[in-house]
């Protein structure tokens, strides 16, 4: 028989009876039913009744095993009584009675309960991650990880893409966020960095005459963290090819995701046809660049409602060049209450409120309530209502002024109201392509253009379009939105030099600067190089969408935790006088 066991504990079943077996894995749970022992063994396959009473051997030594000892046991699978089957287990008939044991690993006292669905700090969690992980949702959810990744990569074989990989430590590459820098032994004072993403490496690949490329990427960022993004770092599904326009790209990505929803979605509907929405209409329809579409609530541009109408705080706003009036429907919201919740939903995000109006039946016709009614007039609010393709029993609430200061809030705004009034369907992936992204914004402070997006983005319309307005640029750049978030990031990559060098000049960077930043690139750009295009898909979000989640902490074998600390590992750490004098370098403490 093999040294730890001749089954897993999610193996044995009836068919086994009478069999003797060794099983290995952790003390679930310990249950003393006076002189007979019972306890639930546990490993990553599964859980095994197993039993022991005084006619034992091993009946002493048992009774000194407490929560997550690891220990192995030889027994007799035995069949439970009718009534005692547990229907909720592969191995609920059977049960294994104990005839020798050895302990494998003893466990002391537990900052953490393994069995049950108690809540502990996050600080525990992390501290005892390799106790954390013991649970059974944990264990679900590394598990759903690796087959989705593993899924992954059989889609993009089958796509004939072939699997390649990139340094992890290279030249540091602005790309919108901090890198994480790492001093050189051999060359004191200079340093190399942790690639923020495979970009320029994927792009000189295609260079180099490789067709088709993939890559399950590891990505390093020095960033702030959030609920949905690792302060430190995290994976991608990263591909690139070459000869492609941007609907080639979609054509590639869609099936392989969709393949993956279906396989790992555990039923929900995975939406088939992905819309195409402009940057722009994004913005002004859900006040996200990344819109939950489960909600169908769609916002609308009401401005000529209000111009020169009774309502003076939005009549004087409009007066003002680039301020608008939005409406964002609410079906079913047609109570002063839930548009008192709401108002007050606008003053915690720091404005002074939110307009409303809401319809009701009043016995003798629909009547329009709430202070913008009155303000504005009937005949102005029914027009609003038509607009709006309202009724009796719903409302319509106002964000008014430039668009970028209040659009988040809006955005905000609708996803309250929908997950409020039932609206947003819940069991259900709904993904939706943002394309036409602008290249360049301006600083309103001091009118200097620099890049808003991908600064590697072809320009729509080459060179031409580069030689008017930098402000009404669109570049070949898209992101895949699902349920609210940014799944996928990618573009239609500008590969011609001379683009290039007049992409990055409108944006104040010269010649000298782009080829110290960007060499390899702009030197690969002169020896023929493809068109070429890609994306990359964050492998965390997708997983954390998957399970269920809320937190992508909950999807990572071993993250870290708001402070970018690793509390189980003690990173980051303080260096050696050692290592700070072979690095030549000397940490000057701060004020």
């Amino acid at each position: 028989m093999h040294a730890y066991r001749s089954h897993t504990c999610a193996a044995l079943t009836a068919a086994n009876v009478g069999e003797t077996v060794r099983l290995s894995g952790w003390v679930h749970r310990v249950r003393d039913h006076g002189g007979v022992l019972f306890i639930d063994l546990r490993d990553h396959f599964g859980v095994t009744q197993v039993l022991c009473d005084g006619d034992s051997a091993a009946f002493a030594e048992l009774e000194k095993v407490r929560s997550e000892w690891c220990i192995r046991i030889d027994g007799t699978v035995k069949a439970r009584a009718a009534d005692l089957v547990n229907s909720k287990l592969p191995t609920g008939e059977i049960e294994v009675y104990v005839r020798e044991l050895e302990v494998l690993g003893a466990a002391d006292e537990l900052p953490l309960m393994v069995f049950g669905d108690q809540e502990y700090p996050e600080e525990t969690r992390l501290r005892y991650r390799y106790l954390d992980l013991r649970r059974e949702a944990m264990q679900q959810n590394m598990t759903l990880r690796s087959d989705v990744v593993a899924s992954m990569r059989r889609r993009m074989w089958d796509l004939d893409f072939r699997e390649y990989q990139t340094p992890i430590i290279t030249a540091s590459s602005p790309e919108g966020a901090r890198d994480f820098l790492v001093p050189s032994r051999l060359h004191p004072g200079k340093f190399y960095a942790l690639p923020q993403a495979p970009q320029q490496f994927k792009q000189l690949i295609m260079v180099s005459g490789f067709d088709k490329y993939f890559q399950i990427a590891p990505c390093f960022r020095d960033e702030d963290p959030r609920a949905d993004r690792s302060p430190t770092d995290f994976y991608q599904l990263d591909l690139e090819m070459s000869f492609v326009e941007q609907q080639d790209v979609f054509d590639t990505i869609q099936p392989v995701l969709t393949g993956v929803f279906e396989e790992f979605g555990g039923g929900r509907k995975v939406d088939q046809e992905w819309p195409q929405i402009s940057y722009k209409d994004a913005a002004l329809w859900y006040g996200s660049d990344k819109p939950d579409l489960r909600n169908p609530i769609k916002m609308q541009v009401v401005s000529d409602h209000f111009r020169d109408s009774g309502f003076a705080i939005f009549a004087k706003l409009l007066e003002q060049d680039g301020t608008e009036i939005r409406a964002i429907p609410a079906p079913s919201g047609g109570s002063r209450k839930f548009c008192d919740r709401m108002n007050a939903f606008a003053q915690k995000e720091g404005l002074p409120g939110m307009g409303y109006i809401f319809w009701r039946d009043q016995g003798e016709g629909m009547e329009a309530a709430g202070p913008l009614a009155k303000n504005i007039g009937p005949e102005r609010t029914e027009a609003i209502r038509q607009q709006l393709g309202l009724g009796v029993g719903d409302a319509a609430f106002f964000l008014g002024g430039k668009p970028k200061a209040f659009e988040k809030v809006a955005g905000k705004a609708r996803d309250v109201i929908g997950d409020e009034l039932n609206l947003t369907e819940k069991d259900r992936f709904a993904f939706a392509w943002i394309v036409d992204f602008p290249i360049y914004e301006q600083d309103e402070e001091t009118g200097a253009i620099d890049f808003e997006h991908n600064p590697f983005s072809m320009p729509q319309g080459g060179m031409e379009a580069l030689q008017g307005n930098p402000l009404d640029v669109r570049g070949y750049q898209y992101d895949l939105a699902c349920n609210g978030y940014e799944l996928v990031s990618g573009a239609i990559r500008n590969h011609k030099p001379e683009i290039m060098l007049k992409a990055f000049e409108l944006a104040g960077y010269g010649e000298d600067e782009v080829k110290s930043r960007f060499g390899a690139l702009f030197s690969a750009f002169h020896y023929g190089a493809p068109p070429h295009g890609g994306c990359a898909a964050g492998i965390d979000r997708i997983v954390m969408l998957l399970a269920d989640e809320a937190n992508i902490r909950e999807v990572m074998m071993f993250p870290m935790n708001q402070r970018a600390e690793d509390l189980m590992m003690d990173a980051p750490s303080d260096p050696t006088s050692d290592q700070l004098m072979e690095l030549g370098l000397r940490i000057i403490p701060q004020e």
